[in-house]
């Protein structure tokens, strides 16, 4: 093989791109790293919040999310597949009319929306959605 700018100009992209992919986080890790401190690794239920979330957002700038989660003392929604996996929390006093909450959150591409909702007795109950995204929010 001759040594041409071109060919270099390939084999040093390549070298590049192969030492990228080995240093990609996994922000799958990091939603589960957070969820573990936010719980202190407590079991999460399910069946007592829900999370209302488009199937499909056409822009990642504004999904529209709203959660509902009766009994709640706080509620903390992250994305999977953010860089910064905690996006919101709403926290609710004794005299809160409601427990729900509902916001637009930015997603980067098509990733879980999951929301943890803390209960008045302590427990934590989780609630999920998978939400495609056709035009990346966060620089996509």
């Amino acid at each position: 093989m001759k040594l041409t700018r071109r060919n270099l100009l390939i084999i040093s992209s390549a070298g590049v791109a192969a030492t990228a992919m080995g240093s990609l986080p996994a922000f799958a890790s990091l939603t589960d790293d957070a969820i573990n401190e936010l719980t202190g690794g407590a079991a999460l239920g399910e069946g007592a919040i829900t999370l209302t979330a488009p199937e499909i957002a056409e822009n990642g700038n504004t999904v529209p999310i709203e959660v509902d989660a009766p009994g709640a003392v706080a509620i903390t929604l992250f994305a999977d597949g953010n860089p910064v996996p905690n996006v919101a929390t709403f926290k609710f006093g004794p005299l809160s009319a409601s427990r729900s909450a509902s916001t637009r959150i930015r997603l980067a591409t098509t990733q879980n929306v999951v929301a943890i909702a803390q209960m008045e007795d302590g427990s934590f109950q989780k609630a999920s959605a998978n939400v495609k995204v056709t035009i990346g929010g966060c620089g996509g």
